[in-house]
């Protein structure tokens, strides 16, 4: 018997948990070596920090507001496009006849896809997006609360934040 050298993946996603399922989901997706190619950050004095978005960020932002078009159970709450991350929650509601339903990581993955291949026609980007993403599920209301405040202070806390680094383009 041949033994396979490859290392074995941990599962991404919780084992317990219906991703197609009503509820309230906080995502994170990574750009591709965490390069910053989506926004810059720009400060100017005193005044808070503005978000200057590049052109695959406008696309990504775009694809974000048609997701809902496209899987009509899902609806973005709210968002943030930073340098090389992007924070958003994603409300899945019922499904109205689609069987099965779109699980979230169907509607991150057709985000990703559209988004890398809108971005590689205009501006031959290449690789946009790390493979998979990271989730938590909101659970109750003062999570949903926690978390808001979170992604809308984004860009405030740019500096401090776990996944900034130095402008890597």
């Amino acid at each position: 018997m041949i033994e396979n050298k490859l290392p074995k993946r941990k599962p991404t996603r919780w084992s317990e948990i219906d991703y197609s399922t009503e509820g309230l989901y906080f995502i994170t997706i990574c750009t591709h070596q965490r390069k910053q190619t989506l926004a810059t950050i720009v400060r100017e004095g005193l005044a808070p920090p503005v978000i200057k978005l590049t052109p695959c960020g406008e696309i990504a932002k775009q694809q974000l507001s048609l997701l809902q078009a496209r899987f009509p159970n899902a609806h973005v709450d709210t968002h943030v496009i930073m340098p090389n991350h992007i924070h958003l929650i994603l409300h899945l509601t019922k499904a109205g006849g689609a069987s099965p339903s779109p699980t979230v990581s169907d509607i991150i993955c057709a985000f990703k896809s559209l988004t890398t291949r809108s971005c590689n026609q205009s501006y031959h980007a290449g690789k946009l997006f790390q493979r998979s993403f990271f989730d938590h599920v909101i659970r109750n209301g003062q999570e949903y609360v926690e978390i808001s405040k979170y992604v809308a202070k984004n860009p405030q806390t740019w500096r401090e934040d776990s996944l900034y680094c130095e402008d890597n383009k």
